[in-house]
């Protein structure tokens, strides 16, 4: 009996055990659950069958989406904020007017009037992602000054003259911008053209509805202030000769750069970019590819016996195939070498070049020697040579001719009239 007693009691110790271990996986499943609806939680309002809306956060951005059906289909658009209380009540002012205004049986919820903030945040979603580096820094800096000068809650549509006018004042003096400084007309135009392309790809551009978010620009035919001596630096050729003599002690890298910016007169970001399945060097062609060329514009040109030299280099230094980089990241070498770097050589070839630091002397530079070096061909090949899809563009900020260019000229034209 003792030992039945003492067996009965071993038992029940058990179940005891295993209960309570089951209770607290029960427990913990419970927890787990409600995390996982907490995190994906949602918020419904109004009838089914009638005036049914959901809000919700997207999985990817947090951004909350608000859905309804009409005539069946199953409809969705951004509320374009992460506020979990205003997005509740924004579904409740939709499920309320969808049950006392609905024309001929449709259900139709009125989007919120757009603001500046609105419209900034959907081009900074949908747009900005899609351009380089330095384009998406802009980009978000420009958004930021606009938003404090203009107004966060300010309704594009009523943008006018004056706002454009007192921006360009403020800009010359300081008074708005990051660097708290005064900037040059070109950084003005550089601005405002953010703001242009914004307001115009608005009124291209359709809601959920089929509703365009703006139904004009406001600002279209406003002039941008343009500098009248804008300076535009050309490397001389003894400049270019000096940098060249020292580009193998910053780096074999820098060194292929400077050769290939001088020899193509392409920008250094596509000439960065560069990968080997670009580089044909049977053919003695390269291809400049369109995400990475400013214009969007994809052209193979041929090379020059030096840039040829200068590819077989690099491979022999960081031999690879198909998308590894020509210039490949020191730190990461199957990424290439990033803008910062590409300021930094240049900086460091001029200090041992002996060169004395030269306003907007850089990189670009070497494409507007290209171009007045070739000044010579007609603008049709200098154009396909270097990536211009415009002449104008050409003759306006890139060709400058030389004294000897110009003395040139007149000796021809003294010895037309001999």
């Amino acid at each position: 009996m003792a030992t039945g007693r003492a067996g009965s009691g071993a038992g029940n110790t058990a179940k005891r055990s295993f209960g309570r271990a089951d209770r607290a996986v029960h427990r913990e499943r419970n927890r787990m659950m409600a995390r996982t609806k907490q995190d994906r939680r949602s918020y419904s309002a109004g009838e089914w069958g009638r005036n049914r809306v959901r809000v919700f956060p997207d999985p990817k951005t947090g951004i909350f989406q608000i859905e309804w059906r009409e005539n069946g289909r199953r409809l969705t658009r951004s509320l374009k904020h992460r506020d979990w209380r205003r997005a509740k009540r924004q579904a409740d002012e939709a499920a309320a007017g969808l049950a006392t205004y609905e024309p001929n049986g449709k259900a139709v919820a009125e989007p919120e009037p757009l603001t500046l903030e609105g419209l900034f945040d959907i081009y900074g979603e949908e747009v900005t992602p899609t351009k380089g580096s330095s384009s998406r820094m802009h980009d978000r800096a420009a958004t930021a000054m606009f938003l404090d000068f203009l107004g966060r809650n300010r309704r594009p549509e009523t943008l006018s003259r004056r706002d454009w006018d007192r921006f360009i004042r403020a800009r010359r003096a300081g008074r708005v911008g990051p660097s708290g400084q005064p900037v040059s007309d070109q950084t003005i135009g550089r601005d405002l053209t953010f703001l242009m392309a914004v307001l115009n790809w608005a009124a291209r551009s359709r809601d959920e509805h089929g509703r365009l978010l703006l139904d004009r620009n406001p600002l279209k035919g406003l002039r941008k202030p343009i500098e009248k001596n804008p300076v535009r630096v050309v490397v001389t050729n003894k400049e270019y000769r000096a940098l060249l003599d020292v580009s193998r002690r910053v780096g074999w890298r820098f060194h292929v750069a400077l050769v290939l910016a001088h020899e193509t007169g392409h920008r250094i970001g596509a000439i960065r970019h560069l990968r080997w399945a670009d580089i044909d060097l049977d053919g003695e062609t390269i291809r400049w590819r369109s995400e990475h060329e400013k214009t969007g514009y994809e052209h193979r040109t041929p090379l020059s016996a030096k840039a040829l030299a200068v590819l077989k280099q690099a491979w022999r230094r960081s031999p690879g195939i198909g998308d590894a980089p020509v210039l490949p990241s020191a730190k990461y070498p199957l990424g290439c070498v990033s803008s910062s770097q590409a300021r930094i050589w240049w900086c460091r070839a001029e200090q041992l070049a002996g060169m004395e630091r030269k306003h907007r002397r850089g990189w670009h530079s070497l494409r507007r020697k290209f171009a007045s070096d070739l000044m010579d061909q007609p603008l049709k090949v200098l154009c396909e040579l270097g990536g211009w899809k415009n002449a104008k563009t050409v003759l306006n900020c890139y060709q400058r001719p030389d004294e000897g260019q110009l003395r040139k000229a007149l000796e021809a034209r003294r010895g037309a009239h001999d």
